[in-house]
């Protein structure tokens, strides 16, 4: 026992790396894990008090704990039993299958990552892409909706930057928990989505076992109060109109919905409008193939992050317009009732999001200049000003003083991107620039009678 031993050098430090690994895992590291959990918790705590729907327990709660509640769930395991039997694979497999999916459905919300960086970041990035817009009876909306009800923002879905937007507007509120698609699913942009509490989706999945691992946690989220935000669309506009809704996750929250439990549901209609959309190009290019391949890679993203950065640092214009958040009437599901059909649901939400839709210099000035051969330069800014006229005063981005303004700088915006040219005093529309044009038109022709590319209730002859 008191025999010495010799043991090669690269031996010992190999037992004492494992030995220190050991003693980390099992004495230091849950210690340290305590002590940081503990001043995370009274953080949040302090957070809360400045919030107005404070951060649900559910959406703190550890990861690891919400993957091993989700695959044990009785429904869950159900559908495991199924998925084993129907595809002959013992039930362990279907297990691990079930697992793969929670780990990768469920997020790991950090509210540090969230208020701390992604807040400033949102904020400094909408800012120096847009003027921002919000409706001035959006607080009120909010506000009076009941504390209790888990609040669920339903959007249209025009731009990446939507997320943005959003996210930096409810800041003050709350937390959001959005949907997202495979397209976040690079790294290291999946880290950073799932630590601000996002969750996959996979567009494309007919698996019963993956809907019902999507459906469970969906229904876990909204039972807990966690409040949520996504597109019924399913995916960008590529014609700037409002697309059909989809029903998978609005048939999950409206199944999973108890009329007699503690919380309502509460869907708020949620209309986004820009002067400019970033990647108009790429959208109609693939309405014109008739695909949604988009070819969008993470290098351009965080270059024009950086180009915009640098604009600013050297005192240059960054923005590309306005950009404009309204949200629209509420609608309850405790007080849809019980029978509320999921289609009827989402055409009613899409039906209020279009009833809410601002309207922007741009698309008005493309709504006046589309089916014209050519029309000058007064007559356009007083049509665009009548057009704001003609919609809902709650539509109207601006106000009357700033009304001029703003057409003028949506004329000269258009003009710089070389889409409408002006010849002889009159403006026409650059040769090969119309589906741009009805791009951004689509997004307000469903105020008028006429379509986008017929707008004869603000015509004048050509030349005017």
């Amino acid at each position: 026992m008191t025999q010495t031993v010799q043991l090669p050098l690269w031996l010992f430090v190999l037992i004492m790396l494992f030995a220190a690994v050991t003693a980390l895992s099992h004495f230091l590291l849950p210690s340290v894990r305590w002590f940081f959990r503990r001043r995370l918790e009274r953080a949040v705590k302090r957070l809360n008090t400045r919030l107005k729907r404070p951060i649900e327990p559910f959406k703190l709660a550890r990861r690891y704990d919400m993957i091993q509640r989700l695959i044990y769930d009785p429904e869950v395991t159900r559908e495991i039993v199924n998925y084993a039997r129907e595809h002959k694979v013992p039930e362990n497999v279907a297990f691990e299958k079930a697992r793969v999916y929670a780990r990768e459905i469920v997020p790991s919300f950090s509210a540090f990552a969230y208020f701390s960086f992604a807040i400033r970041l949102t904020r400094l990035l909408a800012n120096f892409v847009y003027r921002i817009e919000s409706s001035e009876t959006n607080n009120e909306i909010f506000n009076e909706i009941p504390k209790d009800a888990t609040v669920v923002f339903v959007m249209n879905h025009r731009s990446n930057m939507d997320y943005v937007l959003v996210t930096y507007l409810a800041a003050r509120d709350s937390a959001l928990s959005y949907a997202v698609g495979e397209w976040a699913r690079v790294w290291p942009l999946s880290w950073l989505i799932k630590s601000l509490g996002a969750y996959f989706i996979r567009r494309r999945s007919r698996g019963a076992l993956y809907r019902k691992v999507l459906a469970r946690y969906v229904q876990m989220a909204t039972e807990g109060g966690v409040n949520q935000a996504f597109y019924p669309e399913g995916g960008l506009s590529l014609t700037g109109k409002l697309q059909p809704p989809k029903l998978g996750l609005m048939s999950y929250l409206v199944e999973g919905f108890d009329p007699e439990g503690a919380r309502d549901v509460v869907f708020v209609p949620v209309a986004i409008n820009y002067d400019r959309v970033l990647e108009d190009v790429v959208l109609i290019a693939a309405h014109e193939r008739g695909d949604r391949r988009f070819g969008a890679r993470i290098s351009v993203v965080v270059g024009f992050i950086l180009r915009k950065l640098w604009q600013r640092m050297t005192f240059q214009e960054t923005r590309f317009g306005t950009a404009a958040v309204a949200f629209g009437t509420p609608l309850s599901l405790r007080a849809a009732g019980p029978e509320t059909e999921v289609g009827e649901l989402s055409k009613e939400l899409m039906a209020r999001i279009s009833g809410a839709m601002p309207v922007l210099a741009v698309p008005a000035v493309c709504h006046v200049l589309l089916g014209r051969d050519g029309i000058g330069d007064a007559t356009l800014r007083e049509q665009a000003a009548a057009l704001f006229d003609a919609v809902p005063q709650g539509n109207r981005s601006v106000d009357v003083e700033g009304r001029a303004l703003e057409i003028a700088r949506g004329i000269e915006g258009l003009a710089s991107r070389k889409l409408i040219e002006q010849r002889d005093g009159n403006w026409y529309i650059v040769a090969g620039k119309q589906p741009l044009l009805n791009f951004y038109a689509n997004s307000i022709a469903h105020f008028f009678k006429s379509d986008a590319a017929d707008a004869k209730d603000f015509s004048a002859p050509a030349g005017s």
